[in-house]
């Protein structure tokens, strides 16, 4: 039996549950997993549902199925197939701890993904790559060359079929064109301290000022830098007796942590935009195991 993931976002209006519900049934398909988020604020209604289809339906064939279902309620939507592992595309510089988590969670199937390459500014993560038989891509970035640098990744993603990018600490500002060409399909990670503590050693500056919470946000690049929907963020407490190097230590973890769990929703299309804002419907009983797989 095929497995499929249904996701809708459409103006709010009665019905939309009973349509969709509908639709499966008529089509032989069994409903596995649904959740629904209806908006006031902005009138939207949103929702994700698994399904099985026990007639063995593809998904070219139900996609053609539901466009009047679609047509009638003004969806955005698309029907994912589960056993297609999302392309994603990784890129870092010189921190290379979330680089690593991503590695080693999607080496044991934590992250059902496939890695189709990983792009740096320097050279310093070429090996742990290569190890992996994953492709590497030094592409030097100046002030001088950044529009042929751009030009560059984009045609890596082009040659790769990525389907998502990864800033796994990737520590230079992309342009607004990259941004606009690929929106929603970057996500970003970050410690929580801005725009309080900015520039270099932002943990030591926490540190001298005693801050009491670390933590790190995921988010969707978008033109303005750091401002992104956000997708996921996690904090760490930290105390008087604790060292610079900890705070360090603690916000690292947490970054990999957070980035980790903003890419298992993604690829599992749990997160929907909602303007500025994101809709991530959580993950179901069981978590990371009961999705690992796929």
């Amino acid at each position: 039996m095929n497995t499929y993931t249904l996701t809708v976002t459409c103006p709010s209006t009665r019905g939309i549950v009973a349509a969709i519900s509908g639709f499966l049934a008529e089509q032989g398909c069994n409903i596995t997993d649904s959740a629904q988020f209806d908006d006031p604020g902005t009138g939207t209604f949103f929702m994700r549902t698994s399904f099985v289809s026990e007639a063995g339906k593809t998904p070219e064939a139900l996609h053609e199925a539901f466009e009047g279902v679609a047509r009638a309620f003004e969806m955005e939507w698309a029907i994912h197939d589960d056993a297609h592992k999302m392309k994603v595309l990784i890129m870092v510089s010189r921190f290379g701890h979330c680089l690593n988590d991503l590695l080693y969670r999607w080496r044991i199937g934590a992250l059902p993904i496939e890695i189709v390459g990983v792009i740096s500014n320097h050279m310093d993560y070429q090996k742990v790559v290569v190890n992996h038989d994953i492709p590497f891509h030094h592409i030097k970035v100046t002030k001088e060359n950044k529009p042929q640098a751009e030009a560059q990744i984009m045609q890596v993603v082009e040659d790769t079929g990525a389907e998502l990018i990864v800033l796994a600490r990737y520590m230079q500002i992309l342009s607004d064109r990259m941004c606009q060409q690929m929106s929603g399909r970057i996500i970003n990670i970050h410690h929580s301290f801005l725009p309080s503590f900015k520039g270099a050693n932002p943990y030591k500056q926490a540190f001298e000022r005693g801050v009491k919470l670390i933590g790190a946000t995921a988010h969707f690049v978008t033109a303005d830098l750091d401002e992104g929907p956000i997708i996921e963020q996690d904090t760490v407490r930290v105390t008087h007796a604790q060292s610079s190097a900890d705070y360090v230590s603690l916000g690292r973890d947490v970054e990999a942590q957070v980035l980790a769990r903003a890419i298992h929703a993604y690829i599992h299309h749990r997160v929907l935009l909602n303007g500025t804002k994101t809709v991530v419907f959580p993950a179901s009983p069981g978590g990371y195991a009961s999705e690992r797989m796929g």
